[in-house]
């Protein structure tokens, strides 16, 4: 059956079907401490647009000097298929821009304060990609609010993936010593891996599969230095070009592209008087 259809559809259909529907294979097996409670997730166990009671979108341009539109609810751009959601950018013409994307997100759906959120995802490649799997605060007012990015890539880095916070003091007041961090990977375009930011009262720990890339304490008690105890939302997002993956240029010969993600979980920490699950 999949073969009859991969004969009858165009060659960027059958692409972008065929690779979505291979198993998927963790570059890596992670124990998940039992200390862990899963409290949301999505599986993307079914087809058609993501579930409209766990995602919503950005819509249009956005920020960075990007060059994409970021549509909603288009399947060109953004659809599950195959057991994962598909988030996928093209070259086309698009409500007067020349890129077309989608930013695929749980505000308003899904917001959570300490604990573990992952994703199981295989990133995009090509110069000027720019994936992102990060959360803003729920209550707004970047970037006073907080920014966590869990996980980055920009096209022309195509092995290393970067984790990283954002506050007002490291982005107004320059205070940048040990914000950021980076892994360097051999198969983040060809194999999934599963990215990880753990919150905590005291730090935030940024995880690639079982390798902690970054550790970021909490330094001062102000919301200048420290916006994390509230609710967080998730982003997930191709952007094309821009501020940074722009930097050395596109490379339109390269699209589509997609990045496939598997899974997203989200856990608490279980009470004192909950049992490890077994």
């Amino acid at each position: 059956m999949k073969k009859m259809l991969c004969a009858i559809l165009s060659l960027g259909m059958v692409a972008a079907w065929c690779q979505a529907a291979e198993p998927v294979k963790p570059a890596k097996e992670v124990k998940l401490d039992p200390k862990w409670k899963l409290v949301w997730n999505d599986e993307f166990d079914y087809t058609g647009l993501p579930d409209t009671n766990k995602w919503t979108y950005e819509v249009g341009y956005i920020r960075n000097k990007e060059l994409q539109y970021y549509t909603k609810s288009r399947l060109k751009n953004a659809r599950v298929e195959s057991g994962c959601l598909v988030i996928e950018t093209h070259k086309e013409s698009y409500e007067g821009m020349d890129y077309t994307s989608a930013s695929v997100i749980s505000k308003g759906k899904g917001e959570w304060g300490y604990g573990r959120v992952e994703i199981l995802a295989k990133l995009p490649g090509g110069r000027g990609i720019w994936p992102a799997l990060w959360m803003l605060n729920a209550k707004g007012g970047w970037p006073k609010g907080g920014e966590i990015d869990i996980m980055e890539l920009v096209g022309y880095e195509p092995n290393n993936v970067y984790c990283t916070v954002h506050t007002y003091d490291t982005y107004v007041n320059n205070k940048k010593e040990g914000q950021s961090g980076h892994i360097s990977l051999d198969t983040p375009q060809n194999g999934f891996h599963l990215y990880a930011v753990e919150r905590y009262p005291d730090r935030m720990d940024f995880y690639v599969d079982d390798v902690k890339v970054l550790s970021y304490p909490k330094k001062e008690n102000t919301i200048e230095s420290w916006p994390f105890d509230g609710k967080f939302y998730l982003i997930m997002n191709i952007a094309y070009g821009g501020a940074w993956g722009g930097v050395k240029g596109v490379d339109p010969s390269a699209l589509p592209q997609q990045m496939v993600i598997d899974y997203v979980r989200v856990y608490e920490e279980k009470k004192e008087a909950e049992p490890a699950a077994k």
